[in-house]
């Protein structure tokens, strides 16, 4: 039998009408990473908050066996005390305080009369950090980070408690290629040091590169489980349990025929709003009715300050430039002004800046566009249940009804909701930042074919993405992006992932 670290049995959890897990049962070797992965929804997340006590025993039927001893924890700081630590997708540290004070906040290092020792505090921590590949200097506060940083001083939080057994949710989910593969690199190192790792990730490539093991879950149960060591696993394999079908494509078909010229931006140069220095410099791209244009560019390249700026100038100081709507100038001076012009932008962040989480869908859906329901200053409220019913029906958004609240959704149906919020407006152009960040395989699937279809009603879509194959799978002409300017444009098909990095890449050293 296998050396079992952790073995859950039958666990299933209950919410008020939901069930979210229905007997699903998970085991993971010791010394091993270990992949979950499943759709949006399927109940990737609340396993392992079962598992780590932020759903308490007695709050879910089954057995919980870590190191080969029955558990049941009734809350976090029970579940680190055996080892268990889990890092969520959305990072858990205090900005503006210091790597030291973040990495040993709750924990910290006490002196002669409880008095917290700095020195070591800070010893410890530097030690920490070397042992994740950080050079920083432990005084450094959070705010100062890149994302990526943030995500290695997590784990080194992680390794000051003694970890045994290391969660990651979507650990790379933010994060550029270079990021990422460090991070791989250091989960590859830990699992020889005898850390053992679970796993949830929707970047399929990256489950295959890294992980021993994968348990695949669908609706709440489990569907499969697969032995990486013991022969190939290929993406489709993982992808057909996650949705119980074949994906014959990643990207659905479609027919590119662009129509005229909607939107130019000319020579557009943004400054960051509390430094001297320029975050888009002299700016120039084009985007016709029927076409979904690219912007690909590593991080900190200025994507989204671009995408910003032009809408409403929501970002940056001292911006120039010229915008043109159909051959004729108009001016994008407040979001209000870009959405009266036929902009919208779906923002990368939807939890922090798309949407109201505490609200339920239909206030969602009409909060940018909410004179068009109104009457005399007030907002006929069967009219707007009727304009979010139309929106749930035709963006396939799986809710009980349009009352239901968008922060318990799961990420692909808030990125609908996101989607119907500025389709609601009617916009000409539609900016897509990050569209697809911390969606499954199936869900994503379903966002393309909600974009195809706008291009096909004659809608301009620019498309900001990460991710360089689903630029190449999506788009008609991707532009690159470096320190601020734009060095390139491509056809799609002459573009290739070869050719955007070296563009993407090449003025890198004068940032």
């Amino acid at each position: 039998m296998a050396d079992h670290i952790l073995e859950m049995r039958r666990i299933t959890k209950t919410f008020p009408g939901v069930a979210a897990l229905q007997d699903v049962s998970l085991a993971v070797r010791r010394g091993e990473i270990h992949a979950i992965c499943g759709e949006n929804g399927a109940g990737k997340s609340t396993l392992m908050k079962v598992l780590s006590g932020v759903h308490p025993a007695g709050s879910y039927d089954g057995e919980i066996v870590f190191a080969g001893e029955p558990v049941r924890f009734q809350g976090i700081r029970d579940s680190e005390a055996h080892g268990i630590v889990i890092i969520h997708q959305e990072l858990a540290l205090v900005p503006h305080l210091s790597i030291a004070e973040n990495i040993f906040l709750g924990n910290e290092r006490r002196g002669p009369g409880g008095l917290i020792d700095w020195n070591r505090a800070n010893a410890d921590a530097a030690k920490l950090l070397a042992s994740v590949g950080l050079q920083e200097n432990p005084v450094t506060p959070i705010i100062s980070l890149g994302v990526g940083k943030q995500q290695l001083v997590e784990i080194a939080k992680a390794l000051s408690k003694k970890v045994r057994l290391l969660i990651l949710d979507e650990p790379t989910a933010a994060l550029n290629d270079v990021d990422s593969a460090h991070l791989l690199d250091l989960l590859r190192r830990l699992r020889d040091e005898g850390i053992t790792c679970i796993m949830i990730s929707h970047k399929l490539n990256e489950i295959t590169a890294v992980a021993d093991s994968i348990t695949v879950i669908r609706d709440g149960q489990t569907v499969e489980r697969l032995d990486v060591t013991a022969g190939e696993v290929t993406q489709e394999q993982i992808i057909r349990g996650m949705v119980g079908r074949d994906l014959h494509s990643f990207y659905p078909e479609r027919v590119s025929s662009p129509g005229e010229e909607v939107l130019r931006v000319e020579d557009w140069t943004v400054h960051h709003p509390t430094q001297d220095r320029r975050v888009v410099d002299g700016a120039n791209l084009t985007v016709r009715a029927g076409e979904i244009v690219g912007i690909a560019g590593l991080m900190g390249a200025g994507r989204t300050e671009l995408a910003m700026s032009i809408f409403g100038r929501s970002y940056g100081r001292d911006i120039s430039g010229r915008l043109f709507l159909r051959g004729r100038p108009i001016r994008a001076r407040s979001v209000a002004e870009a959405i009266r012009n036929g902009i919208a932008y779906a923002t990368e962040d939807r939890k922090r800046y798309g949407l109201n989480l505490i609200e339920d869908i239909r206030r969602n859906v009409s909060a940018a566009a909410l004179g068009k329901l109104a009457r005399l200053g007030w907002v006929n409220d069967n009219e707007e249940i009727r304009v979010a019913e139309s929106s749930r029906r035709d963006l396939n958004i799986k809710a009980p009804s349009v009352m239901a609240v968008v922060g318990k959704l799961s990420g692909g149906n808030q990125q609908k909701v996101v989607l119907s919020k500025w389709l609601f407006t009617d916009p000409e152009v539609l900016i897509l930042d990050e569209p697809t960040r911390g969606i499954d395989v199936g869900a994503k699937f379903e966002i393309y074919t909600i974009i195809n279809r706008l291009v096909a009603d004659g809608r301009a879509v620019i498309m900001i993405s990460s991710e360089l194959p689903e630029l190449l799978g999506m788009c008609d002409r991707i532009y690159t992006l470096a320190a601020g300017r734009i060095n390139g444009e491509l056809p799609v098909g002459e573009a290739t992932q070869e050719k955007l990095m070296q563009l993407m890449a090449k003025d890198r050293d004068l940032v």
